[in-house]
């Protein structure tokens, strides 16, 4: 069983920054890819980036130039880095790794953390 844990959601003005952190932990052997993901209200949830396991990376265009995805191996984790933030980036924001666990890989998914943005 592995669990995803999101943390650093939460309010900031626009042009503001904010790091969001997703720590995987049960048994899990190692994280092969991973992305962050959002759904805004009334909207599709939409790839927000990924990151492979060679670490090359993928943008959406709406955060390219803001946003920044990155992975901690040795502890699990992937992050994202939100700089400059609009109140058009409001959303659930939501951690996708797909991770080897004994001798399958299997897609797994956070539970969400909000990020608003004020104007």
């Amino acid at each position: 069983q592995v669990q995803l844990v999101e943390s650093g959601g939460g309010l900031v003005q626009a042009g503001g920054s904010l790091r969001l952190s997703c720590a995987a932990s049960g048994s899990i052997v190692s994280i092969n890819a991973a992305a962050w993901y959002r759904q805004a209200p009334g909207k599709q949830r939409e790839q927000v980036a990924a990151i492979a396991s060679s670490s090359a990376t993928n943008y959406a265009d709406s955060v390219k130039g803001r946003f920044t995805i990155s992975r901690d191996n040795a502890k699990n984790t992937v992050y994202l880095q939100m700089n400059s933030l609009k109140p058009e980036d409001t959303a659930v924001y939501y951690c996708y790794v797909y991770a080897l666990t004994g001798w399958v890989s299997r897609d797994y998914w956070g539970q969400g953390t909000q990020v608003t943005v004020s104007s």
